[in-house]
């Protein structure tokens, strides 16, 4: 998404194992995506030589105060999608900068709301059959296949998508890295 828009940057990916329920029962969600976040660009930042900054970022998906992360199995994408079918829900995205310092220059939460169509058991079923759902928070990604199960959303698509974009680069120019699309002077 950053290319897209003019940002160049090189992706990669941390070894930090997600969790969704950081706390136990009555976690934050903020919280958890937030400190997930943070364990994945401290991660990487201590591998990265050159000095640059470091976005890393972690999508969950809540549901009456359920905090759902990837799901562990194709049984549990079920069991999740059948929890989203019909109801709105919220998805959280995490995300933390950390300067070429290693300190965290931001972090910040992004939500939006989205809410699923009324799934038929055969339609989760052929859903969970494509392997889509198995790494992706909640289940589902909206940018693929999944894109079937949702009625609408309330906010950011991108975040749904897994990076709060327009957020991303309103914090990228105020901690003064790099911007898309400037005309010259």
């Amino acid at each position: 998404m950053l290319e897209r828009v003019g940002i160049p940057c090189r992706v990669q990916p941390s070894r930090v194992v997600e969790t969704a329920d950081l706390g136990g029962n009555g976690a934050d969600p903020a919280e958890t995506c937030l400190l997930n976040a943070r364990l994945k660009a401290e991660q990487v930042a201590a591998w990265v030589e050159e000095q640059a900054l470091v976005l890393a970022a972690d999508t969950i998906v809540v549901v009456d105060d359920l905090i759902l992360g990837k799901p562990e199995d194709t049984e549990d994408a079920r069991r999740m999608l059948q929890l989203l079918s019909g109801r709105r829900h919220q998805v959280l995205t995490g995300c933390v900068i950390l300067d070429p310092g290693r300190t965290v220059s931001r972090s910040f939460a992004v939500a939006t709301g989205v809410v699923f169509k009324s799934l038929e058991p055969d339609e989760i079923d052929g859903y969970v059959a494509t392997g889509e759902p198995l790494d992706k928070a909640g289940g589902y990604g909206i940018q693929g296949r999944g894109a079937f199960l949702v009625a609408s959303v309330h906010g950011s698509y991108t975040n749904v998508v897994g990076l709060p974009l327009a957020e991303v680069l309103d914090v990228l120019a105020e901690v003064g890295g790099p911007r898309p699309f400037r005309a010259n002077g």
